[in-house]
Formats: C-alpha cells, structure tokens, sequence
C-alpha cells in the first residue's frame, strides 16, 4: 500500500526510481511508494525532469505541480503534487497499474 500523506493542499509520497530503462513506466509497489523505470538518464537531472514528466501525464496535472522535495540525486525520492487529494492521487496510481 503507497504511503501519501496530505499537508497544505497537497499530497506527498515516495517514488523509487530506475534510471536507463528501455522504457519510463510505472512498475508497481516498492516499500510504501511506487516504484518508477525512467528511459533517461541519472545525468544532470535528466532523469528528475522525466521523472516528474511522466508523474504529471499520468496524474492529470501540469508539470509545475509535480515536485521532487528530496532525493535528488538518489534513487528514493519524495514527491509533492499541488492540488490532489489523497483518494484522488492513490486511484489514479491504482488505475495506472
């Protein structure tokens, strides 16, 4: 079950990435998020960018409201997204997979 949690009209959770795949798509559970094959990559925040590219696509929202708060430039990062709720962020996830 991915762990979100809601603060100030947003909601947040964690994405496990893996860059240089064949192909970005989202994989499935990893320890409490969502785990996340990314085509770019881990090279001057190529893979952030698609990372949070492909999160907007499949959530529904513009890009500027998908933000990676920490994690960087590791493989575990935590992701807000302005203007979800909770219900809203984990069907869309659930639709997805």
């Amino acid at each position: 079950m991915i762990d979100i949690r809601e603060k100030d009209g947003s909601v947040f959770f964690t994405v496990r990435v893996q860059p240089r795949s064949s192909r970005s798509q989202l994989c499935g559970e990893y320890d409490g998020g969502v785990k996340l094959r990314l085509k770019s990559p881990p090279v001057e925040g190529a893979a952030n960018l698609e990372c949070r590219k492909f999160l907007a696509k499949i959530l529904g929202v513009q890009r500027s409201c998908v933000e990676i708060v920490s994690g960087q430039q590791g493989r575990c990062k935590t992701v807000r997204v302005q203007g979800l709720s909770s219900p809203a962020l984990a069907g869309k996830i659930s639709a997805y997979l």
